[in-house]
C-alpha cells in the first residue's frame, strides 16, 4: 500500500492529472451551441444517460451534465475586476494626484513619468514604469469622461426669464450705427421682449429691463444673468460676485431673484442665447432703417409681439398662449419706475468748461468756474446740476451721436458689377430719396453709366454734396453737368484750387492782356 501511494504522488503523474483537468476545461469553455443543443436534444427527447452523451459527444462527464441538466439559457454577462496587482495599493495615490493637477496650471502638473518617480521615492513603488505609464493614460482618459458635461432638455418653470445682450447693426439718417438689442426671454414659453440701446454699460442695461418691464406688465420672479460688468464687479475665488451697487438697487426696487451663469458656462442661458441669434436673423434683416430712437424702439417691439403668435418649436402651442403660463407668475410693477443714472462730481475749469466722457461741455454764464456740480449720467443724456442740485443744463449723452458712414464706394462697386441688383439691394433703403430715383432709372446702360459717375463722385464728395447737385439740375441731368456742378460748389480733391504754370521758359511767360488781340483784329 505504502508502495502504491508512492506512485500515485510521482510528479510526472501529477503533472499529468493536471494537464489533463486543465484541457478538460478549455474544451468546455470552448463548446459552442450547436453542440450544447445537442446535449440537450440527448438528454430531453432521447433519454440518454449523462455517461452515453459524454460519450457520443465526446466530451467529460461533467460538461456533459452541466448541459444535460441545464434549465437557465440566458446569456450572462458578469462585471469584468479590474485587475492591477501592482498597481493595486497605489491607485488611489495616483487618482489624488491626478485631480488635485486640474488645480494647477498646466506646467506644473504630473507627467506620467514624474508620478513614477514619486511612487518610486516616497511610496516604494517596485513597479516599472511602464506599468505606471499604462494607468494613468487610463485614468486620464476615464476621468475627462467622469467630467465630461452631458446635456440634457431642462423643464423651465413659469416666470422664469433669461437676459443677454446682442449687437446689430442699424440705419439713421443714410449712416450706419452699432447698437445693442437687450434680449429678455422666457424658455418655458419661448416668449422674448427686446429694448434696443446705444451701449451695454449700466445705465443702458439697467433702462432696458426696465422697459422690458414695463411692456410686459410685469416682472419676472427670476433671471439668469451673463456676468457681465454693467451688474459684476468682480467674482470672489469662492465664487461669490461683489455686484454693482446701481444693479443692487434695481433689483431691490423690482423684487426679482438675481441668478449669475458660472464664468465662461453661457450654455446655462442657452435659450436667451439662442433667442438673441434669432432676433438678428429675423428681425434685423434687412437693416432696420429708423429715424429717431422712438421709432426703432416701436418696430422692434413690434417684432417680438408678432412673432408670439408663431407656435413652440417642440409644443403644438402658439407662444402667446404658453406666455399666459409666465403671465401669471409676474411680480406686480412697482408703483414708481427706477430712474437708472449715475451721479458724479466735476469741477468747472477758467473757461467755464467741465469735460466728460471725453466730451466738453461749455457752462460759461451759468456757474462761476471753480464751481463744483454734479452730473446726473442716465443712458441717452447728462444732466449738469450745481452746487444747490438745480439743473443748470442738460445736453445728448455724447455716444448717442457718433455714426458711421456706409461705405458707399463699395456699394457702388457692387451695384457697378451687377446693375439689375439695384433695385434688390438693403442700402437703397438707405440712400436720399433724389439719388433713389436716379440709380433706379430703367435703362440698364444709363444706369451703369450713372453708377459709374456715382462711383467717382463718393470718393471725392459726400451723399448729402451729390444728392443736392442731382435736386438743383435735375434727375435728367448729363453726368458731366453734375460733375461740374459738385468742382464748382464744393471744389474737388483731384485738382488743386490754384494752378501755376510752371513749364514755359524763364522769361517767355508774360503778363500780358487781350487788348493787342483786338487792335490786331481791329476791334476796338
Amino acid at each position: 500500500m505504502m508502495q502504491k501511494r508512492d506512485t500515485c504522488q510521482h510528479p510526472i503523474i501529477i503533472l499529468s492529472l493536471c494537464l489533463r483537468q486543465r484541457s478538460e476545461r478549455r474544451n468546455e469553455r470552448m463548446l459552442k451551441m450547436p453542440q450544447q443543443d445537442y446535449i440537450r436534444f440527448l438528454r430531453e427527447v432521447e433519454g440518454c444517460s449523462v455517461n452515453e452523451i459524454a460519450e457520443r459527444v465526446g466530451v467529460h462527464w461533467r460538461t456533459a451534465k452541466k448541459y444535460a441538466d441545464q434549465t437557465n439559457w440566458n446569456v450572462s454577462v458578469a462585471k469584468r475586476k479590474s485587475r492591477s496587482p501592482v498597481m493595486g495599493a497605489f491607485m488611489e495615490i495616483v487618482d489624488t494626484w491626478l485631480e488635485e493637477d486640474r488645480l494647477l496650471p498646466r506646467k506644473q502638473r504630473h507627467t506620467g513619468v514624474r508620478i513614477f518617480q514619486r511612487l518610486r521615492d516616497e511610496h516604494q513603488f517596485t513597479g516599472g514604469q511602464r506599468t505606471v505609464l499604462a494607468y494613468v493614460q487610463k485614468r486620464k482618459s476615464e476621468m475627462e469622461l467622469e467630467r465630461a458635461k452631458t446635456y440634457e432638455r431642462l423643464e423651465h418653470p413659469p416666470g422664469e426669464a433669461q437676459v443677454d445682450f446682442t449687437t446689430l447693426e442699424v440705419s439713421q439718417g443714410h449712416h450706419m450705427l452699432t447698437y445693442k438689442l437687450l434680449v429678455m426671454s422666457f424658455p418655458h414659453s419661448n416668449a422674448a421682449f427686446v429694448y434696443p440701446t446705444p451701449a451695454e454699460n449700466q445705465e443702458c442695461f439697467l433702462e432696458a429691463m426696465k422697459q422690458c418691464f414695463e411692456q410686459m406688465g410685469g416682472v419676472p420672479q427670476r433671471i439668469w444673468f451673463d456676468n457681465l460688468s454693467a451688474a459684476v464687479v468682480h467674482i470672489e475665488k469662492g465664487g461669490e460676485r461683489q455686484l454693482t451697487e446701481g444693479f443692487l438697487r434695481f433689483c431691490a426696487h423690482y423684487r426679482f431673484e438675481a441668478v449669475f451663469c458660472n464664468p465662461y458656462s453661457g450654455h446655462e442661458k442657452g435659450h436667451v442665447e439662442n433667442k438673441c441669434g434669432y432676433s438678428k436673423r429675423n428681425w434685423a434683416v434687412p437693416i432696420p432703417i429708423y429715424e429717431n430712437h422712438e421709432q426703432l424702439v416701436a418696430y422692434f417691439a413690434e417684432q417680438a409681439t408678432q412673432d408670439h403668435q408663431r407656435k413652440h418649436y417642440a409644443q403644438n402651442r402658439r407662444i402667446a398662449d404658453l406666455w399666459e403660463d409666465d403671465r401669471r407668475k409676474l411680480l406686480t410693477l412697482p408703483e414708481h419706475g427706477f430712474d437708472a443714472f449715475r451721479l458724479a462730481a466735476a469741477v468747472v475749469n477758467k473757461y467755464g468748461e467741465i469735460r466728460i466722457e471725453d466730451t466738453t461741455i461749455p457752462l460759461l454764464g451759468m456757474v462761476a468756474p471753480g464751481s463744483e456740480v454734479l452730473i446726473q449720467t442716465f443712458w441717452d443724456r447728462l444732466v449738469i446740476l450745481n452746487g444747490h442740485h438745480q439743473k443748470i443744463r442738460e445736453v445728448p449723452r455724447p455716444y448717442t451721436g457718433r455714426t458711421a458712414d456706409v461705405p458707399w464706394s463699395k456699394v457702388f462697386s457692387g451695384w457697378l458689377r451687377k446693375p439689375r441688383s439695384v433695385t434688390h439691394s438693403q442700402f437703397l433703403r438707405m440712400l436720399p430719396e433724389t439719388l433713389h430715383v436716379y440709380v433706379t432709372v430703367k435703362d440698364l446702360a444709363e444706369r451703369k453709366e450713372r453708377l459709374q459717375a456715382l462711383l467717382h463722385w463718393s470718393d471725392v464728395y459726400t451723399i448729402e454734396q451729390i444728392q443736392e447737385a442731382i435736386a438743383l439740375l435735375g434727375q435728367d441731368a448729363a453726368v458731366s453737368r453734375v460733375t461740374g456742378i459738385l468742382g464748382m460748389k464744393y471744389g474737388s480733391r483731384d485738382l488743386p484750387i490754384t494752378w501755376e504754370e510752371k513749364l514755359s521758359p524763364p522769361g517767355t511767360r508774360l503778363e500780358g492782356s487781350l487788348e493787342r488781340y483786338d487792335q490786331l483784329v481791329g476791334v476796338s
